[in-house]
């Protein structure tokens, strides 16, 4: 319920702050052209959200895969998106030894669900599943279509900066003066609303490792595969598949960039130093209080996934949903 909550109330400022924005606009503008800015930014991310799949598979060399060349993947996907209640999405196989896995697609009926070559050599069976429950949660909760929509409201404050800036919007007209003045409070907005937007994404990761649960999974084989992820990704530091996929990394389960940061607060958890987090390391975690120091509280400001540890944290409170 915090989560849905949080959410709801995420959506309510942000398109409270745009509604204002126009509204202010169109009146100092004399015009009602103000409005011309929505039309324009759904008009782009209309296109986004058609091409972006075909983005997302060039990107991630995805090359899909029959029930005969992979029968267990196929089977976790079948019975996960059954108990969903989705159509069973794609299931493809990226060519990239960065082991993660991601979703993409337009709909619920056009989901597509894709592992790399390096997360099946990783995880166990039971860990894939987790991981593969949490990509179906991400369809089934609509987070592509909700990401690009809540997307539009920083790219119209960017449009309304630069065009405010730039004398557009009435501003020869009444005072270049104002122009500027805007200009620049439509890019504080604009820095306001992507930090609102990032926050979306990673309320969106809380709510698809809840979903994952919800399907019958485990915490501790969820938990347990994101500490191998991590430890997988920073073995790739400085790999060329690494900067290949640095645009589409909000797609994982995790961010590859950020594992090596992440590996030490993992390793705390992991008190018997085994590569692997129980359900009496998660219960032990339950129990303490995560702090986080200040640089690592700003970093998480701007990414599109949760601090690690305060995810497996939150993972530890989802113990009595199983």
């Amino acid at each position: 319920m915090w989560l849905q909550t949080r959410m709801f109330l995420l959506l309510a400022a942000l398109f409270g702050i745009l509604y204002g924005v126009l509204a202010g606009l169109g009146a100092w503008s004399g015009t009602g052209t103000a409005y011309t800015y929505i039309i324009l930014a759904f008009v782009f991310l209309g296109i986004q959200y058609l091409i972006g799949p075909t983005i997302v598979r060039w990107t991630m060399k995805v090359r899909w895969v029959s029930e005969a060349e992979a029968p267990e993947l196929h089977r976790m996907v079948s019975e996960l998106a059954q108990d969903a209640g989705i159509p069973k999405p794609r299931v493809g196989v990226s060519r990239i030894s960065i082991p993660n896995a991601f979703a993409f697609g337009r709909t619920r009926g056009s989901g597509h669900v894709c592992v790399t070559e390096g997360i099946l050599r990783l995880l166990s069976r039971d860990e894939l599943r987790a991981v593969l429950g949490h990509e179906i949660a991400h369809i089934k909760h609509r987070d592509m279509a909700i990401i690009t929509l809540i997307s539009a409201i920083p790219l119209i404050m960017y449009w309304i900066a630069w065009t405010t800036m730039l004398g557009g919007m009435g501003g020869r007209r009444q005072g270049g003066g104002y122009a500027v003045l805007i200009g620049l409070g439509a890019f504080a907005l604009y820095f306001i609303t992507n930090l609102l937007v990032l926050y979306g994404s990673r309320i969106r990761e809380y709510y698809a490792d809840l979903g994952s649960v919800r399907l019958g999974n485990q915490p501790s084989h969820l938990a347990t595969a994101l500490y191998k992820l991590v430890n997988g990704s920073a073995r790739q530091r400085g790999s060329q598949d690494l900067k290949r996929v640095e645009g589409v990394r909000a797609f994982f389960v995790n961010d590859p960039a950020r594992a090596w940061n992440e590996i030490r607060d993992l390793a705390q958890v992991d008190r018997d130093r085994n590569g692997i987090i129980d359900t009496g390391e998660l219960m032990a975690l339950r129990q303490q209080e995560v702090r986080l120091s200040s640089s690592a509280k700003l970093g998480e400001l701007f990414t599109t996934h949760p601090n690690m540890l305060k995810r497996v944290k939150h993972l530890s409170s989802l113990l009595d949903q199983v």
